[in-house]
């Protein structure tokens, strides 16, 4: 089985942020594969679940409902319990490094800046599993460079950048295929 993560803020005063491209990715995920799939809160894995069979592929879609800052603790909780290898999780989140629209897939790798993922890390016990960046824009192009960062990430996209991330989620979701088939 394949485990596709979207990192993000749970809660309604977080939706359409910059912080919750994960998120975001999962819904288009969805969407493009055309099926009803049904994400339900799962306190036991601390994050919204839904399973999903594609082309004789299981998949476990995943949003840990921990916050960004303990996203691993979920992540951690679903691999032990399915008793995954990390070559089979892929997580998805955003990069304030990036540009607006950009992505950038590993196979591995630091957490750099990205708290989530440094979470992720720590609780699974290695740099070893595929994520895709989605770049949020870099401070100083659309907003102050002395803005703080976490302001930054938790601020909303504006109009015009929306239609760019979400041809940045496309190339994304082309990019995740391509490597479950190689997989």
């Amino acid at each position: 089985m394949k485990i596709i993560v979207g990192l993000g803020n749970i809660g309604e005063k977080y939706e359409n942020t910059r912080h919750n491209v994960g998120f975001m990715f999962i819904d288009e995920l969805i969407k493009e594969l055309g099926k009803e799939v049904s994400m339900e809160e799962s306190p036991k894995f601390k994050a919204e679940i839904g399973k999903i069979s594609h082309e004789g592929e299981d998949f476990l879609l995943v949003k840990p409902t921990t916050f960004m800052n303990l996203s691993g603790e979920a992540v951690s909780k679903i691999l032990n319990f399915y008793k995954e290898n990390p070559k089979n999780l892929f997580v998805i989140y955003d990069d304030v490094d990036l540009p607006l629209g950009k992505i950038r897939v590993r196979d591995k790798g630091s957490a750099g800046t990205h708290n989530g993922m440094k979470s992720v890390i720590q609780q699974i016990g290695t740099e070893n599993f595929t994520r895709i960046r989605i770049g949020i824009e870099s401070r100083g192009v659309s907003s102050p460079k002395q803005q703080d960062i976490s302001d930054f990430v938790l601020s909303k996209f504006k109009g015009e950048e929306i239609s760019e991330v979400k041809k940045a989620m496309e190339e994304g979701i082309k990019e995740l295929k391509n490597l479950i088939i190689s997989k």
